[in-house]
């Protein structure tokens, strides 16, 4: 009896061991698509009042974990029953990812025509403030549902063929890594200037070791937030190449005599460039917004 349970644990170790080993893979996989989370998340939680910032952040991050609750039943569902559609949704959001990398490179090197400004919600009503805050809330939540149904697919796609089990405990807990730590990272994010703020009003004396740190981290906010823009940008043309090439047999030896790498990210613009051109055609025979 006694032989029998220490099997059993032995066996659950074996088991939460490969988990972990898998988990670390997948979290790897999907650097990319966190980056940009991380990049695109920054940027909604930042424009608020200095003590608006952290409860706009934690309805953004209480919505990613719902959205989260939703898809991964779905994902597990398909990969049981329909294992062909998760690979089909893979290649989907590759396709998407690769669109978005290209879109930012374009309207980095393209120049667009400046938008009206807009006012700073600190000097706005707080009615106004709180509907902007809404609004900002709202679409923070959107845009992570769809980076979490590529992180999901992503995961997922890379314990396709093992147990049901196993695949929901590695999904699980890189959805949850995607969620805390992300959020966890943002909201250090947006607090750095305020932290630097803080670090520089504790000494008179400008030359103190306090007030140059203090003055670095409000210097170094505004460049982490573009930094983290470009890494993530370059980060979705890698993902998405590497799902096409290791997900489509016409890819599998593409360029083959170049660094896997490279290789991957020619592809992820190769494509990106496609769909950005199809998406520019359509976007000529939709109506146009008036105003």
């Amino acid at each position: 009896m006694a032989s029998g349970i220490f099997a059993l644990l032995d066996d659950i170790a074996a088991l939460m061991d490969d988990v972990v080993v898998m988990a670390k893979i997948s979290t790897k996989k999907t650097a990319g698509i966190l980056g940009d989370d991380l990049a695109v998340n920054a940027e909604k939680a930042t424009g608020f009042v200095s003590s608006r910032e952290l409860p706009v952040l934690w309805e953004i991050t209480k919505g990613s974990g719902l959205n989260k609750l939703i898809i991964l039943p779905i994902a597990f569902v398909l990969s049981a029953f329909a294992p062909w559609a998760v690979k089909l949704a893979l290649i989907l959001g590759g396709i998407y990812l690769a669109y978005e990398g290209v879109e930012k490179v374009y309207e980095y090197i393209v120049p667009h025509k400046k938008k009206a400004a807009v006012v700073a919600l600190k000097d706005v009503s707080e009615a106004d403030q709180r509907i902007a805050e809404k609004k900002k809330i709202k679409s923070a939540i959107f845009t992570d549902f769809i980076l979490s149904v590529e992180i999901v697919i992503i995961a997922l796609g890379t314990v396709m063929g093992k147990p049901i089990l196993f695949q929901i405990l590695v999904v699980s807990i890189v959805s949850l890594i995607a969620t805390i730590g992300v959020y966890g990272i943002v909201a250090l994010i947006v607090r750095m200037d305020d932290f630097g703020y803080k670090l520089v009003s504790l000494s008179a004396n400008k030359k103190s070791f306090s007030s140059r740190i203090g003055n670095f981290l409000i210097r170094a906010l505004p460049v982490v937030i573009k930094s983290l823009s470009v890494i993530g940008t370059i980060a979705l043309l890698l993902v998405s190449g590497g799902i096409f090439a290791h997900n489509i047999e016409f890819f599998h030896h593409f360029l083959e005599m170049l660094p896997g790498t490279l290789r991957e990210f020619i592809l992820g613009i190769l494509i990106g460039f496609v769909a950005f051109l199809v998406m520019q055609v359509v976007k000529l025979f939709l109506p146009k917004k008036e105003g």
